[in-house]
């Protein structure tokens, strides 16, 4: 799995002076940021890990501030243990830890489509099957989902393709029995690509589907209720 994001000692020191004058959180893990720096905080801090590690693609952006105290701190756990679970159950994904919520990245070599459509491949519909379990462990998790396309052909045409292979993948875990009210999806074409388009490899890594997992209202209250 890859590692979480991490930001660096010096920024860590400023926002904890700023925000909570603590400086335990200079070496915290994700679980810990989230009860010392706050929600304030977490929000700059969730920023920052966008801007330095090419997290600000929507899935990224779509988790959000973090909660803080000790609410951030057992949703934190959660979203680790959660996030140790889809890396076993699907290697070749990858895995971030993002504040409070889970970055999830499905490359074409998870997630294949038919040649310009959105059609799943069995292919992609057996790695699929490896994330419902997991998914269906964490039910108290909000599920958003992002196509993308390479540079390749027109952009409006990405951006359409985009969104209903999007669709695609929501339609076939709703098929499997996840609740269709976690999902929302979106296509954003050829945006936010993640390597260069210029060769094809690039253009296989930018031709993906992304996850943002994030707590759901009932995960936030139980979490208040020190559950």
């Amino acid at each position: 799995m890859r590692k979480s994001a991490i930001i660096g000692i010096s920024s860590l020191f400023m926002l904890s002076m700023l925000f909570t004058g603590c400086e335990a959180t200079k070496n915290a893990n994700n679980t810990q940021k989230g009860a010392g720096i706050g929600a304030v905080a977490g929000g700059v801090i969730g920023a920052i890990i966008g801007n330095n590690t090419g997290i600000g693609t929507a899935g990224g952006a779509a988790i959000g501030a973090a909660i803080g105290g000790g609410t951030g701190a057992l949703i934190g756990n959660k979203m680790d243990k959660q996030a140790r679970e889809i890396d076993q159950a699907l290697p070749g994904a990858d895995v971030e830890r993002v504040g409070e919520g889970i970055k999830l990245t499905l490359n074409e070599n998870s997630v294949r489509f038919d040649v310009n459509k959105a059609t799943l491949t069995s292919m992609a519909k057996a790695n699929l099957d490896k994330l419902v379990p997991v998914f269906n462990s964490y039910a108290d998790t909000n599920i958003e989902i992002f196509g993308y396309t390479d540079s390749t052909g027109k952009a409006d045409y990405n951006l359409t393709l985009s969104q209903k292979r999007a669709e695609s993948v929501k339609t076939y875990l709703i098929s499997k029995g996840l609740a269709a009210s976690r999902f929302k999806t979106s296509g954003h074409g050829i945006a936010d690509p993640i390597a260069s388009n210029d060769t094809k490899e690039g253009q296989s890594k930018n031709r993906r589907v992304e996850f943002a997992i994030t707590a759901n209202d009932k995960m936030v209250q139980d979490a208040k209720n020190g559950k």
